[in-house]
């Protein structure tokens, strides 16, 4: 059968390459044609677009790009046409899929729709629209179950694919050799505005620790400038791209964008700090619109402040640095973070999500024919 996916950022990219792979397991003969990055393209798909033209975030940089991304859905939707397939997958990026979903169930397409929109976090009522236009959603997150039900809409859920992800890591047993000094990580994000947002902070916070080597987790998508222009003024501080995995498995504490890197970094078991600042505009709207108490993956899951959160005005380099002074080796913080980690390990559950929903999705196209 043929498959045609879209992510439109980094992690959607790596959880769609796990995905192929599973899918081809269950049908050996599958072609695929996708919206993404390297990872589904390693997996065998073929790329029509990589995400890095596609990674809008925040309602004013919206706006300010609605050029780009009125083409991007022109293309979309003409090779999605041109290219029939046997069903559409979309991936998360919900202002990019969801128009996708309709316009697919318009010209007669089935539609799956993997890791949800976070509908319950605004808008709620998005949810009677997915119901609309994907014919089957596969949700990674257990309240979601508990909310699609609200709607009357039946969901499957197949365990969250990071697990599949850090199941597969092998830490690298020279990687600490790279240091002298305790390690703590900085994941700035993976789209520049978000890198542009936090990066700075998180560098000022760092003159308050001597003894230890922060070590900026990059990506290659972005350009290596963007980086050193803010490092300029911190000869010690480096940078390691596509990498973050072991440097966290080497890191006494992070400092964290909010994102699917703040799971990630949970799960691998290393306090954290979570970061996040965007444009005045863009907050103001996000903040009447917001219908959820967190930001972070890891509170949300957690259903409590398992996590520090500094959002916006309060992402100061004096109160970043306080926060991560607790979460340091004998700071006050750590033992408790480390504890609800443990419990959000439970509630996660283990490995297998990618296998389990390209099953579930190669069974649901058999039995349709």
């Amino acid at each position: 059968m043929k498959y045609y996916l879209i992510a439109g950022e980094r992690s959607g990219d790596l959880h769609g390459g796990n995905l192929i792979q599973a899918i081809r397991r269950h049908d050996p003969a599958a072609t695929f044609r996708a919206w993404g990055g390297e990872q589904m393209e390693v997996a065998g798909a073929v790329l029509v677009r990589h995400y890095r033209e596609m990674a809008f975030m925040g309602f004013w940089e919206v706006v300010q790009n609605l050029g780009a991304i009125r083409r991007n859905f022109r293309d979309c939707e003409r090779d999605l046409l041109a290219n029939r397939p046997d069903v559409l997958i979309l991936i998360d990026y919900a202002g990019f899929n969801l128009r996708m979903a309709r316009f697919a169930k318009k010209h007669g397409i089935r539609v799956f729709y993997y890791i949800s929109p976070k509908v319950w976090a605004w808008n709620q009522k998005r949810a009677l629209k997915i119901k609309a236009t994907v014919d089957r959603l596969f949700v990674i997150l257990t309240f979601e179950v508990d909310f699609f039900r609200q709607y009357d809409y039946r969901v499957d859920y197949v365990g969250n694919p990071l697990m599949d992800a850090i199941a597969a890591f092998q830490p690298d047993a020279t990687f600490a050799g790279r240091f002298t000094k305790p390690v703590v990580a900085l994941l700035p994000g993976s789209r520049k505005q978000e890198v542009e947002g936090v990066l700075p902070t998180m560098l000022a916070a760092t003159k308050a620790f001597p003894d230890y080597q922060f070590v900026v987790a990059g990506v290659s998508n972005l350009p290596e400038m963007l980086y050193q222009k803010h490092l300029a003024a911190y000869p010690g501080i480096t940078v390691v791209n596509d990498d973050a995995y072991n440097l966290l498995s080497v890191a006494e504490a992070a400092l964290v964008t909010s994102g699917t890197a703040t799971l990630e970094t949970a799960l691998l078991d290393v306090p954290q700090v979570v970061c996040y600042r965007t444009g005045r505009i863009s907050y103001e709207i996000a903040r009447r619109l917001i219908a959820v108490p967190y930001i972070s993956l890891v509170n949300l899951i957690a259903d409590k402040p398992a996590v520090t959160e500094l959002i916006q005005n309060d992402l100061t380099p004096e109160r970043l640095a306080d926060e991560l002074r607790q979460i340091l080796p004998g700071g006050s913080r750590r033992a408790a973070m480390l504890t609800d980690y443990a419990e959000l390990r439970d509630r996660v559950g283990g490995p297998g999500a990618s296998d389990r929903a390209g099953e579930l999705m190669v069974s649901y196209l058999r039995n349709a024919e």
